[in-house]
């Protein structure tokens, strides 16, 4: 297929995605030609193995051996690393983020942010590092780096050399959202405790306040962040089969628990 063409891409995911339909999500995962097979065991391993590459040579797709791997406990895949461990970012992204120079002008930085977005679950509070960089994006703000922006470039591009390998999502340990917000971002920590009682982070989530949030009450921009990554993570908390532990720094939100008296927001 021609993937010079505007609708290539969608039309050959749809094909792949026929052809593994029932396979999808229960032991294998496509994106376009990549095609990722997992698996509880090596038994069952083998056999997924053997049925999609069945699938492929029925459909007439074939896989280059020198760009497969097989039988391994990690793998990169879409710019991920996936290992028993848990999620890491590949090394070969990290490195393009340290040796990223610094922006001369406003698309420097639309490309600069396009591509750390991509691992901002990595970054504890992301939002409020990158907000004097999205200022610059906007049309109404003159160019100018400041030594503000400056050191929210460095800032983030350290935090990609210091991030934490998130661990996989397990339906069986307890779970904890912690949260925070400031005057212009929430953010959050969705951790998992392990068997030896340490708290490992699963994932991060941020973003900046916009519009009338600005003018919120602390406490109200406090159980906002509370609601924000409950919503970003429903489908980890909807799945858990343990209470969820909810850590917050505003003690003024446990009112919540008893007051009948809520306004329209808080309700």
């Amino acid at each position: 297929m021609p993937f010079g063409l505007s609708n290539a891409p969608a039309a050959f995911q749809r094909f792949v995605n026929d052809i593994f339909s029932d396979l999808l999500d229960v032991c294998v995962v496509v994106y376009l030609d990549d095609i990722l097979i997992y698996s509880d065991t090596p038994e069952k391993h083998r056999e997924h193995v053997k049925e999609v590459l069945r699938r492929l040579r029925k459909n007439k797709l074939y896989a280059r051996a020198d760009k497969c791997e097989f039988h391994t406990t990690s793998v990169e895949y879409l710019g991920y690393i996936l290992s028993p461990d848990g999620l890491t970012m590949s090394e070969s992204k990290v490195k393009a983020i340290l040796d990223w120079p610094e922006p001369r002008k406003v698309r420097d930085i639309q490309a600069f942010l396009g591509f750390a977005n991509f691992y901002r679950r990595f970054i504890p509070n992301y939002s409020e590092i990158v907000l004097p960089l999205t200022r610059l994006t906007r049309k109404s703000v003159p160019w100018n780096f400041s030594e503000e922006c400056r050191t929210a470039f460095n800032t983030l591009k350290r935090a990609f050399t210091t991030a934490p390998v998130l661990h996989h999502w397990e339906p069986d340990r307890p779970l904890t959202v912690e949260t925070d917000a400031s005057d212009y971002a929430i953010a959050g920590i969705l951790s998992l405790t392990t068997e030896s009682g340490e708290l490992h982070p699963i994932a991060f989530h941020s973003r900046t306040l916009t519009g009338a949030e600005l003018n919120y009450d602390t406490h109200d921009k406090e159980l906002l962040a509370i609601f924000e990554c409950f919503r970003t993570w429903q489908h980890y908390l909807e799945g858990s089969a343990t209470p969820i532990d909810v850590v917050t720094d505003h003690k003024n939100l446990e009112y919540f628990v008893t007051t009948k008296l809520l306004t329209r927001r808080q309700a």
